[in-house]
């Protein structure tokens, strides 16, 4: 039988899926061996890529990551994430609440 591959990836309030395009307004960083997605506002901890990636950045964001071999996501709260190579889009859980629409604290 086929292995299906994966689209879409999610590790506590962060999506990571799969893309062909990067955001017009997003800068390209360095390649790194640590590419943080979000950082945790309550804990001090982040979302982060282990292993060399190329990021995007948009309002001082990860928005985009490329990643040249096979890796994971990986935060001290939760189960690591395996990625395969490619381009990845990162979204950011969001909620609302009376006085705002804000990125979920994790």
């Amino acid at each position: 039988m086929k292995e299906k591959i994966k689209n879409q990836f999610r590790q506590g309030d962060v999506l990571v899926e799969r893309t062909q395009s990067i955001p017009a307004n997003a800068a390209k960083q360095p390649a790194m061996e640590r590419v943080i997605l979000a950082h945790g506002e309550v804990t001090g901890h982040a979302h982060a890529i282990e292993g060399t990636a190329t990021s995007w950045l948009s309002g001082g964001q990860a928005v985009a990551v490329r990643v040249n071999r096979p890796t994971k996501i990986v935060h001290q709260e939760h189960a690591p994430v395996p990625l395969r190579r490619g381009m990845y889009r990162v979204i950011r859980q969001r909620e609302y609440a009376p006085e705002s629409i804000r990125n979920v604290a994790d």
